[in-house]
């Protein structure tokens, strides 16, 4: 298995490490509850340098962009991030992307580490069949990726920087750590405020030493603990947020997938715009009255949870399938996340998942996503004197 440049951070911080697409992650560190509550009320630190990181340079590096993702990149600011599809030309999805635009004509694309593979193949495949000038460089194995999640991270990352808590959501900015540059943005995949740092793989033992230097990180007033695959994936639930395999896939239409804002069905009748691989498939499911089935989030009755690949039924008729389920640590319910046909989508609809052999039916209902959302933080009272 390959190894992140924190491995030994893991190691020391007694994590119980697993294969996590090829990659030996941190499943977790004290328990999945305990970081996850973590998170939602201070803050964690989590290892997501297996993310693949891709470099697009060059005069039609923005062109090829437009090609591939169902975004708009071309109104793109520097210092912006954007959330993305990549779509097959059937409209499935190949995966969710994130792009940083560092200049007019450099890019760089951050997606998923079970896809990296494909994704650079296919990258190479559609740059090539279209004799675009772009050098397209794999940096994943030089670089380390590093998120801070939590309503506490802001205060700590102001003693470093008074830049980075004055940046908006889904903007980034490129700051120098001694003789090394590191891209500092405002994402996550958590629902909670934060950062995520993108650095040489080389730096990561120095940056962590300073960036940690007199954080407490032990017992339960620590402001920042590390945070495993399993918290991050209860975190991004109650977040509403999709994961490739569950929510998202080749087969998976990506008008079903509750994403539509990442997705724009005119960027080719723009100036100077590209029309994306999968739009004409897209167009076809759009004049055909959309999708047949919808991605909407569920509520549980009771205890039990519901688990990916669970049917959704109603009135003993198959309507559907779980693809998330979990109970929510912060809501303290069990909650899913399914593609059931359009008209089972409607806040409020009662639905039943059946888990299989001879137990009950689980009863639900359809409720808005996404299940949690941050509260917005208090200004500070002004200094009186």
């Amino acid at each position: 298995m390959l190894r992140t440049p924190l491995h030994q951070f893991h190691v020391d911080h007694k994590a119980s490490l697993v294969d996590f697409a090829g990659w030996e992650m941190p499943i977790l560190y004290s328990g999945i509850q305990e970081e996850h509550k973590q998170v939602r009320t201070r803050g964690g630190l989590f290892d997501v340098s297996h993310m693949g990181r891709v470099r697009f340079s060059g005069r039609h590096a923005r062109r090829l962009l437009e090609r591939l993702c169902t975004r708009k990149i071309m109104d793109m600011d520097h210092g912006q991030c954007r959330y993305s599809l990549v779509c097959n030309e059937q409209g499935g999805v190949r995966d969710d992307v994130i792009v940083y635009r560092i200049d007019d004509d450099e890019f760089l694309v951050v997606v998923n580490a079970s896809n990296r593979e494909k994704l650079l193949g296919h990258f190479e495949q559609v740059r090539a069949a279209s004799d675009f000038a772009v050098k397209i460089k794999d940096e994943t194995m030089d670089s380390a990726m590093i998120a801070l999640q939590g309503p506490k991270v802001m205060d700590l990352v102001s003693k470093f920087s008074k830049e980075i808590p004055t940046l908006k959501r889904y903007r980034f900015t490129t700051k120098n750590l001694l003789i090394v540059k590191i891209i500092v943005s405002r994402t996550g995949y958590t629902g909670e405020d934060g950062v995520e740092a993108i650095l040489p793989a080389s730096a990561v033992s120095m940056a962590m030493k300073m960036m940690l230097q007199g954080v407490p990180m032990d017992g339960p007033d620590a402001v920042i603990k590390p945070i495993g695959l399993g918290a991050r994936d209860t975190l991004r639930l109650e977040a509403g947020m999709p994961l490739y395999g569950h929510e998202l896939g080749e087969e998976i239409n990506a008008l079903s997938c509750g994403v539509d804002f990442a997705i724009a069905m005119d960027k080719d009748q723009m100036d100077r715009g590209e029309k994306f691989i999968g739009l004409d498939a897209l167009r076809k499911t759009q004049s055909e009255g959309g999708p047949k089935q919808k991605l909407v989030g569920l509520e549980i009755v009771g205890k039990r949870a519901a688990r990916q690949g669970m049917k959704v039924k109603s009135g003993g008729k198959e309507i559907g399938v779980v693809t998330s389920g979990a109970p929510s640590p912060t809501l303290e319910k069990c909650i899913a996340m399914a593609f059931v046909d359009v008209e089972h989508t409607p806040v409020g609809t009662a639905l039943q998942i059946d888990p299989g052999g001879d137990r009950g039916a689980l009863e639900a209902a359809v409720v808005a996503m996404p299940f949690y959302k941050a509260p917005k933080p208090q200004p500070k009272p002004a200094m009186t004197i």
